[in-house]
């Protein structure tokens, strides 16, 4: 399955870092940043949370919650944020079911080897609820800028 632009973002139920189930229909009436990401505590993925930490408060001047997702167990998560002092949720998609939603888990390849995984991926979701902006295949540096300033020249 994958999402497109304008379409309803599909609905989920994931376990966080602080001990909750967070569902995505919490945050209706709020700009989400829904970004999905490998593994925690691996250099681009390390990189990318900090990032997004580092933007956490202009994120959140424009009324915008950031969300990652990744397949790693919620313990996992509290060690990255701890280590890292990221003031986000991180949610466990073990089953990878919500990646699978999106469209982000994907064959990869990597020193020749083949395997299942996310595609680093980030989705803007409007207050309505509806996909407004993708970006897939994301290249790290520049990125959480990049999603900064698309909130703030479209839904700021």
């Amino acid at each position: 399955m994958t999402v497109e632009i304008g379409q309803a973002a599909p609905q989920f139920k994931l376990p966080a870092n602080n001990g909750e189930m967070i569902s995505l229909s919490e945050f209706q009436g709020k700009n989400i940043v829904l970004y999905f990401y490998p593994k925690d505590m691996t250099p681009g993925c390390t990189t990318q949370a900090c990032d997004f930490r580092d933007h956490h408060e202009s994120f959140s001047d424009v009324d915008a919650v950031i969300l990652g997702v990744s397949p790693d167990p919620v313990e996992r998560h509290t060690k990255f944020i701890d280590k890292h002092g990221l003031p986000f949720l991180l949610l466990a998609d073990e089953n990878h079911e919500v990646a699978e939603l999106y469209g982000v888990w994907k064959l990869k390849k990597n020193f020749g080897k083949e395997y299942m995984g996310i595609e680093r991926s980030t989705f803007i979701i409007d207050k309505e609820g509806k996909i407004v902006k993708e970006w897939r295949k994301v290249k790290v540096k520049g990125h959480v800028e990049e999603a900064l300033s698309y909130i703030r020249e479209n839904l700021a």
